[in-house]
């Protein structure tokens, strides 16, 4: 129940860090070019530039929006007292998709 109530926070979160994802994005390419930054749309584009305009854009907004998310759930577990999500990742398989010693598989 507590993750609904989370999921409006989340929508605008995401709104607002796009914004500001936008704004930084737009500064930082003005150091890197005096031109405006290349777009998918365009003709007549370099392939290097359209490469690093779209890493350093994916960048930007994806750390401004997991900031700001790990915030608000922060800040939604302070005011309700419980977290919006899984407390930690989740530990990685190291089996390599090996089967389980002791087992049968592959012996007669």
């Amino acid at each position: 129940m507590k993750k609904f109530a989370f999921l409006p926070v989340s929508i605008a979160g995401g709104y607002l860090a796009g914004l500001i994802g936008t704004k930084i994005f737009e500064r930082v390419w003005g150091l890197i070019d005096d031109q405006e930054p290349p777009d998918a749309e365009h003709r007549d584009i370099s392939y290097g530039k359209l490469i690093a305009a779209l890493a350093l854009e994916g960048a930007i907004f994806r750390v401004i929006r997991g900031l700001f998310d790990h915030q608000a759930r922060r800040a939604f577990a302070r005011a309700t007292g419980e977290w919006p999500g899984e407390e930690e990742p989740e530990p990685e398989s190291t089996d390599c998709g090996a089967p389980p010693t002791g087992s049968s598989y592959g012996n007669p």
